[in-house]
């Protein structure tokens, strides 16, 4: 059956004829349109006939966003979204296919250890940050960032949700550290390496990602398993590869931490805390981009508090994209479940539109900066 359609070259032009706001202004529920865009969630199947729940979130929710993953860690299956570069391909152009806006279709394509394009699946091979910061060579960096970038352009990906700029401040780390996350635990050589990936992202129009925003490289546990406290081991260097970045002109995307930090807030993680990303992302370090928390469903948040109030204070602390990766639990509703929550708090004018709207122009920017004027 033929899909009813606007063609590509169409939407580019009138993207650059209409602000973000006319753009949703068409539709008779651009608040849904608006709602929608907010939410980034991931999903089983390797194609949209395996998938009838992310066609429907995609065409009726109007979600802004997709995460990829090549392992299914609640079933503990080996197949969840990636199986092939040729799927792959066919996969992402099924999902850009059925959306008039288009989406940012994400992957945790960090190299090393972080990797969803593996080298069994028929992808390049790539190396570790901790072993890119240990050579400390921007060249070498700057290549193998545009590798990876090459990688995913040609997979159709539109977003890399890297580099890491946590300090590898505990080499004990489980979820940074040890995994060979971090460039260093230098925050010059974080930034340098940093710099050149998201460079090398850029000049092939992939959207890069810093995190974990204000810092996980300290940590003793994971966000993964539960509630993570760095208010002793926490240091304001953390900061540092932020601070240098964002002045340097970075404003595509920066990923929240679940962390607990006392000294930062006594009452919220990172992700939920307006004193950490409205306080000190955008007050203090001037961030204007496009802030994306970590995985909700992580045990850092679900475990501690309802999907309401996640969702709430996410929002209030200004949060833009709210990541479902439904691969820590699975649940082929969240999207529904999210938006209809945020509409409900709207309604009530526990959300005011006005905040909406901030968070529906920032990434409307974001996306016609790479998506809809290709570079």
């Amino acid at each position: 059956m033929k899909r009813n359609r606007f063609p590509l070259s169409l939407l580019i032009m009138l993207l650059m004829l209409q602000t973000p706001a006319a753009w949703a202004a068409k539709e008779p529920d651009s608040l849904g349109i608006k709602i929608g865009q907010m939410i980034m969630t991931g999903f089983r199947g390797c194609s949209l006939a395996e998938s009838p729940q992310i066609a429907s979130d995609i065409r009726r929710q109007r979600i802004g966003g997709v995460v990829l993953f090549d392992y299914d860690v609640p079933s503990r299956s080996p197949i969840r979204n990636i199986t092939t570069p040729s799927r792959l391909m066919k996969l992402t152009r099924e999902l850009q296919g059925i959306t008039e806006i288009p989406l940012l279709i994400a992957i945790d394509q960090e190299g090393g250890r972080v990797n969803r394009l593996k080298p069994a699946l028929g992808f390049p091979p790539s190396l570790s940050a901790a072993r890119l910061g240990k050579l400390d060579n921007t060249d070498s960096t700057t290549a193998e960032a545009a590798k990876t970038a090459e990688t995913l352009k040609t997979m159709h990906l539109s977003m890399n949700l890297a580099p890491v700029v946590d300090l590898n401040s505990n080499k004990e780390n489980p979820v940074i550290g040890k995994l060979q996350r971090s460039f260093s635990d230098d925050p010059d050589v974080v930034t340098r390496n940093a710099r050149a990936t998201c460079n090398a992202f850029r000049e092939k129009g992939i959207i890069a990602t810093l995190k974990h925003f204000p810092g996980h490289g300290s940590s003793t546990t994971d966000t993964h398993k539960g509630f993570t406290d760095i208010t002793g081991t926490w240091r304001e260097n953390e900061l540092q590869p932020y601070r240098q970045l964002i002045a340097g002109g970075y404003n595509d995307a920066i990923m929240t931490a679940h962390v607990y930090n006392a000294t930062i807030d006594s009452l919220y993680p990172a992700t939920l805390s307006k004193k950490t990303l409205k306080g000190i992302l955008r007050e203090k370090l001037g961030f204007r981009g496009v802030i994306i928390t970590d995985d909700m469903q992580m045990k850092a948040i679900a475990d501690h508090y309802g999907l309401e109030e996640a969702l709430r204070l996410a929002i209030e602390a200004d949060a833009d994209i709210l990541l479902f990766g439904n691969n820590t639990t699975f649940d082929p509703d969240i999207a529904r479940k999210a938006i209809a929550i945020i509409r409900t708090m709207v309604s009530k004018k526990i959300i005011t539109t006005d905040r909406i709207d901030r968070s529906y122009r920032r990434i409307m920017t974001l996306k016609e900066r790479y998506l809809f004027q290709c570079k």
